[in-house]
């Protein structure tokens, strides 16, 4: 059977794919919000999915090894902006920039256990709002700042803050019918993504234009990320499972 690999068109999720071709692999485009129903229609054996998302694909997938997208402390690109404090957006209106549901779900648990708030429901950026959540390359593209939002958050570090913990954003997810040898084959690409794929990044000498990023930009936001679950991984899924059972449903 031909292996095919929901591959994500997002920086940090570069590495992983770098020796994937030469191997025969085949690789399928697609938004990380798709992936979870990619993976369902099984137009794709394997990819990365959003934490939250990959909480509903147990029936049907298990974990490449422990591949992740983990941020040890900043996250650089899943954000929140606000024109008031954090403290402050109890019952506030929140839009949502793109539709990541491990980001969202995220600032409602930090609102929730930080600051004793609640935000319920999420608008789209065309309806008024207090603040918005954005992720990916979206957020890259805005780390700056945001005309008329004066107060910025990156919510992995806030996370970290909270916890001491490390925050996984996404995990690697592979359909349970691969054969032993067609997991192996991912996880073997994979490794050579976290070896030679995080490496050329950190090499890298041209800038991302489209990012508005440099080169020194780009080591500086890929250093902070981990790309395999450890024990600290593993106590932040479950601790952010825990606090998402106690949001309101």
């Amino acid at each position: 059977m031909v292996v095919i690999v929901g591959r994500v068109i997002a920086l940090n999720f570069e590495p992983f794919y770098i020796d994937m071709e030469r191997r025969g692999i085949v690789l399928n485009d697609a938004k990380l919000e798709n992936v979870p129903q990619a993976l369902r229609d099984g137009a794709i054996n394997a990819g990365p999915v959003s934490l939250v998302d990959s909480f509903d694909l147990d029936d049907i997938c298990v974990p490449v090894a422990g591949f992740c997208l983990s941020a040890s402390d900043r996250a650089g690109s899943h954000l929140l902006y606000s024109k008031k404090p954090i403290e402050e957006l109890s019952g506030a209106t929140i839009a949502s920039f793109n539709p990541d549901s491990t980001t969202r779900k995220l600032f409602q648990v930090l609102l929730a256990q930080k600051h004793n708030g609640n935000a319920d429901t999420f608008v789209s950026m065309a309806e008024e709002h207090d603040a918005f959540v954005v992720s990916g390359d979206d957020a890259l593209r805005r780390r700056r700042g945001t005309r008329g939002y004066g107060h910025r958050y990156d919510l992995g570090q806030e996370w970290h803050a909270m916890t001491g913990l490390p925050f996984v954003f996404s995990r690697w997810l592979g359909r349970k019918e691969l054969t032993g040898d067609e997991m192996l084959l991912i996880e073997d690409t994979l490794y050579v993504g976290l070896e030679d794929g995080v490496d050329s990044l950190f090499h890298l000498a041209d800038p991302k234009d489209h990012l508005l990023m440099m080169a020194r930009d780009i080591v500086d936001y890929i250093i902070g990320y981990r790309y395999f679950v450890g024990l600290s991984e593993r106590k932040s899924i479950d601790l952010f499972k825990e606090y998402l059972a106690k949001l309101p449903s």
